[in-house]
């Protein structure tokens, strides 16, 4: 505390009026006494550090000789300052240096306004926004019993321009609070705004009193909190009356019922402190004294601070609910967490708790019994109205009509249940919900489809066994969901290869569909020829399915489970007019629930269309093998049939008409078995392609992922269906280019067109060489004499059987001529196909460069035929 002529010398300093005016000086020293006596201000200490910084850059700014070395000494003696303790107040000494610093004798009138004395003109000017009024109004006036506050009002009151009084506008603040109007301050409807959701506020200043801008701006600030009451407490009171609200907008609805109780006591606290302060007033009217127990505007701001947050928040929701609900609503509650307030933090994650209980209920049904109940579609797992009333089918012993019109088992799995990934809460993540999603389908799966409801509640009461899924235990509730998803998927594979062997149902379909028993396919082949030669018309099923008996019968075939023999069947497909039973016959694998699911119709659609591909080049296969067989055994009998001087002399006009001989016939002969031996070779190495590179390769892939048993039954549809895509693409060599995917396909189905042509032309051939041989013998015996016939029957046989064997040639030259520009193009087209095992398909057609070879040949004779054509 600085001494009485200290303080004396700096208000002369200062104010040199004081120096002549005793009265003057005598006043200003009493006002600063007062002012350094009293504790307004801060409570809490300054930034020391702050304030020396700025008071060491004046210096540095200042002109001096040496601003440097000043500055130095400033720091030194700021040090020393700091270290002494008897200074208690250090900031507000080094405060009102810095601020006595600042000012010079150039601006001393314009400093501390309220102390200077007013001019003689404006002696009876009111100053309204002064501190305090005059010292001369002020000087007889007895301090020892008032507050400068009550002086103040009392100055406003004589000079006629009195403020409206606090008690007042902290009781219409209060009625703010409740989205009530008071007396000097209204909510008002902004003009033109329909919704009437825009409020603003309209003073009402009385005749004799003024509400100051500081005020009003103080009072701007109260009345949010009274605005965003009202938008929660109207959402609220709706949702009262809403029956059609959603689970989680109802549990929003009663957690800010909670706290708007909590906010109407606080409230009601508030009034309790205003009544207080209102009647410790009227107990102590005609003393002048400070109401420390009442509530002024400052004082409600602070109190309700912390409920502005509250309320700001709740506000946030309410408005979120306008356009979202459910999860999604969950997800935007969420999203404040990451706030770095934590009062936002707790009260979102208070909130959070609350309203997630209806979600965490309907993820509990889910997840431990595989219901779903969501009667307002919150939950991110939709259900199809389509399907909603349609369960899986159980499984059937028989193949009727009604169980094919039913709806099929992968059908219901993947359209009944729907991800809604914009339902999913932001806390959950996707890949947790898709694990959420596909344990509650497993266990809906296992209950209605494969008739294991026992084990699904037994399984809920140990599971769900003092456990509750809440907000607050995120780990838990992750590790809940990985438990229970591999629980329900590991139960479901067991189901499906134990109880339903579908393990023996994808080796039946391998074994039979795709040929892979060698024995009972060459069997069926065999028991079928006799009557798929027919017209596709006349074909009978019972001799179809008695054919299909017998080559069971005959193999290794009838080892297999009874349950998978009876679910073969032959039959044939439709047909038009002109085709024969080896262009409509198929065997059929039946499938019944559940196993319908993993073999669904689309893939056994692709199974018959491979079995027609695989049944095809057997056939082929097995043409070729017998007309090779033919003509190999036939060849000591037919094939050499030497001309003989002996028979020309007896009988000239037949030896005249055998213009052909026997060298000439071996030749064609020896040309038609190089054919076959080319078809031979292209058509078995497309078996082994197949079979050893496709079939068997792919199908360790698979039965190795189903023997680790990974993943739920949307992994075990995804790898069954990736291996029946890929064996045929890789068997029908399609392509992926548009409007070219069969281009391969159709060359190879045109080869084995050709050959079957070519195998009868060599049959026509090996009947010509028969009866050829028949002539002979008969010569042999007219000349012997044994038989007489008429020469000129003879010799007309003879010419048409030489025109016969012309065309029957020629059709061997040109079906054979065919077949080879088809495996050309295929041999060589496949070398540039996008997969790698079509690639090696090209390579084992073409190992020996023989097809190359003939490319360019055939380019070769095609360059000269086109010379040829230019010159003539």
């Amino acid at each position: 505390m600085p001494s009485n002529n200290s303080l004396q010398s700096l208000i002369q300093s200062i104010v040199p009026q004081t120096r002549t005016d005793e009265d003057l000086r005598d006043e200003l020293f009493e006002q600063c006494q007062t002012i350094l006596n009293s504790h307004t201000g801060s409570s809490r200490e300054g930034d020391l550090a702050h304030l020396g910084s700025a008071m060491k850059r004046q210096l540095l700014q200042t002109p001096s000789p040496s601003p440097t070395i000043t500055a130095q000494r400033f720091m030194n003696l700021l040090s020393r300052f700091i270290e002494q303790e008897a200074v208690s107040r250090k900031h507000s000494t080094l405060l009102f240096l810095h601020s006595l610093s600042a000012s010079n004798s150039s601006n001393a009138q314009t400093f501390l306004p309220s102390f200077q004395q007013p001019a003689p003109s404006q002696a009876k000017r009111p100053k309204q926004n002064g501190f305090l009024p005059p010292a001369s109004q002020i000087k007889g006036h007895d301090r020892t019993g008032k507050s400068k506050a009550q002086i103040l009002r009392e100055y406003r009151s004589k000079t006629g321009h009195p403020h409206v009084s606090e008690d007042l506008l902290v009781r219409d603040s209060l009625y703010l609070l409740q989205g009530i109007s008071g007396k000097y301050v209204h909510l008002a409807n902004v003009p033109g705004d329909a919704s009437d959701e825009k409020k603003t506020l309209v003073f009402k200043e009385a005749s004799n009193a003024i509400i100051p801008e500081s005020t009003r701006e103080l009072i701007h600030k109260l009345s949010e909190l009274g605005y965003l009451y009202t938008r929660v407490a109207a959402f609220v009171q709706a949702g009262e009356t809403n029956r059609s609200m959603g689970l989680i907008k109802q549990s929003l609805c009663h957690h800010l019922q909670a706290q708007l109780t909590e906010y109407y006591r606080i409230v009601a606290v508030l009034e309790s402190q205003m009544a207080q302060g209102v009647a410790v007033e009227d107990s102590s009217s005609g003393r002048s004294e400070d109401r420390d127990t009442g509530l002024t505007l400052r004082r409600l701001e602070v109190w309700i601070e912390e409920w502005r947050l509250r309320m700001r928040m709740m506000s946030v929701c309410v408005e979120g609910c306008k356009d979202t609900s459910g999860g999604a609503l969950v997800s935007l509650i969420h999203a404040y967490t990451d706030n770095g307030d934590p009062f936002v933090r707790q009260f979102t994650d208070d909130l959070l708790e609350e309203v997630s209980k209806p979600f965490f209920g309907t993820l509990h049904r889910w997840i431990y019994s595989g219901d779903l109940h969501d009667p307002f579609l919150e939950f991110f797992v939709g259900i199809d109205p389509a399907f909603e009333d349609q369960q899986y089918a159980a499984a059937v012993n028989s193949f009727d009509d009604e169980s094919k019109a039913r709806e099929g088992g992968l059908s219901l799995w993947q359209s009944k249940y729907a991800f809604r990934k914009e339902m999913l809460p932001r806390f959950v993540g996707e890949d947790f919900g898709r694990k959420i999603f596909s344990t509650g389908k497993s266990l809906n799966f296992i209950r209605y489809s494969c008739q294991d409801s026992d084990w699904i509640s037994s399984r809920n009461k140990l599971d769900t066994s003092g456990r509750v899924l809440k907000y607050s235990d995120i780990t838990g509730l992750e590790r809940s969901i990985d438990t229970a998803y591999q629980v329900a998927s590991q139960r479901l594979y067991d189901v499906l290869f134990e109880k339903f062997r579908l393990m023996d149902h994808l080796l039946a379909l391998k074994h039979y569909l795709l040929l892979g028993h060698g024995d009972f396919a060459e069997a069926l082949l065999e028991a079928m020829t006799p009557y798929l030669g027919k017209a596709a018309n006349n074909l009978q099923r019972h001799k179809l399915t008695s054919s299909l008996e017998t080559a069971i019968r005959a193999t290794n075939a009838q080892l297999d489970p009874p349950d998978v023999l009876r679910r073969l069947d032959a039959r044939m497909l439709e047909f038009t007019h002109g085709e024969i039973g080896w262009d409509v016959f198929t065997l059929e694998y039946k499938v019944d629930a559940p196993i319908d699911t993993v073999l669904d119709p689309e893939s056994m659609r692709k199974y018959l269309r491979l079995f027609g591909h695989l049944w095809r080049m057997k056939r082929v296969d097995s043409a070729l093998s017998a007309c090779w067989m033919k003509i190999t055994s036939g060849s000591r009998t037919f094939l050499q049939l030497p001309g003989d001087a002996r028979y020309s002399s007896s009988n000239f006009q037949y030896a005249k008409i055998m213009q052909f001989d026997g060298a000439e016939l071996e030749g064609h002969w020896h040309q038609a078995r190089i054919a076959i031996s080319e078809m031979i070779f292209f058509v078995r190495q497309l078996q082994t392609y197949c079979h050893s590179v496709v079939i068997e390769v792919l199908w360790k892939k698979l039965s190795e992922f189903l023997t680790k048993k990974e993943g739920d039954l949307d992994s075990l549809i995804q790898a069954h269906r990736e291996y029946l895509d890929r064996t045929l693409t890789k068997i029908l060599l399609l392509r992926h280019r548009q409007g070219k995917e069969e281009q391969y396909l159709g060359q190879v189905r045109e080869a084995f067109q050709f050959a079957l042509l070519f195998i009868e032309a060599i049959d026509s051939l090996y009947n010509h060489s028969l009866n050829e041989a028949a002539r002979r013998d008969t010569a042999k015996d007219q000349a012997r004499g044994v038989i007489t016939t008429p020469d000129n029957s003879d010799n007309t046989r003879r010419a048409l059987d030489s025109d016969n064997l012309s065309r029957i040639l020629r059709r061997i030259r040109e079906y054979s001529k065919d077949f080879s520009e088809r495996a050309l193009h295929v041999a060589v087209g496949v070398q540039n196909h996008e997969d790698g095992d079509c690639k090696f398909l090209g390579m084992m057609l073409a190992f020996s460069d023989f097809y190359s070879n003939k490319r360019l040949k055939m380019k070769g004779e095609q360059a000269v035929s086109v010379a040829v054509s230019e010159r003539a």
